[in-house]
């Protein structure tokens, strides 16, 4: 079997989501960058592996997907190393309510309407920072009443929920408005903290 292939980018949260699900199975994978914020545009040949020219994809053994879920949950049933889903089928609903609520309701506002809104403009939109804080401080609040009692987000058993939300609130820690955020819950800031422990979490942060 070949080594498997991810395109993307080293700052995308949804390549790092990707990334610590490899590192965490022990899987040794290629990563081929891929910018899809390119001056000239995404480049032509990627296309055949995301038509829509989002990143991650991924290929093993001339099998394609593109997809975040579908690319956690395909290297986690077809490799070895630790089993990253629940075979409960209530706690594995609740790790795919989770996964579902943190791209509907907090990727958006967490990463796009208040880290790199603050991070990277001149002149913030400091009207659409607050609006994100409020959908982000609803999605804190969702994730800790759905956090079942343990280290982590269901209990004992380390998850794709794990996976999903740690990049997603890494990014969001980036600024300041984001730890006093999360400060306020206290159980997720230590899952968070725990999180940032891992090896996984370590071998795949960008360095700024």
């Amino acid at each position: 079997m070949t080594k498997p292939i991810l395109y993307g980018a080293d700052h995308s949260v949804y390549v790092r989501i990707a990334r610590m699900t490899l590192e965490e199975k022990g899987i040794d994978y290629e990563l081929v960058p891929v910018d899809v914020f390119a001056a000239d545009g995404i480049p032509g040949w990627y296309l055949e592996h995301h038509p829509f020219g989002r990143i991650p994809a991924f290929e093993h053994d001339g099998f394609r997907l593109f997809e975040t879920g579908a690319i956690t949950r395909y290297a986690d049933e077809a490799f070895d190393g630790p089993a990253l889903q629940p075979k409960d089928p209530r706690a594995r609903a609740r790790m795919n309510q989770i996964i579902g609520m943190l791209d509907a309701y907090a990727y958006r506002s967490m990463v796009w309407d208040v880290a790199v809104e603050r991070l990277e403009k001149e002149a913030p939109d400091e009207a659409m920072i607050a609006s994100g804080l409020s959908h982000a401080s609803t999605a804190l609040r969702t994730l800790s009443s759905l956090k079942a009692p343990g280290p982590w987000l269901l209990g004992d058993q380390l998850t794709l929920a794990d996976l999903h939300a740690a990049p997603i609130i890494g990014y969001f820690v980036k600024v300041a408005e984001g730890q006093s955020l999360l400060a306020r819950f206290a159980d997720i800031e230590d899952w968070y903290a725990r999180m940032a422990e891992r090896a996984s979490f370590a071998k795949t942060e960008k360095a700024d």
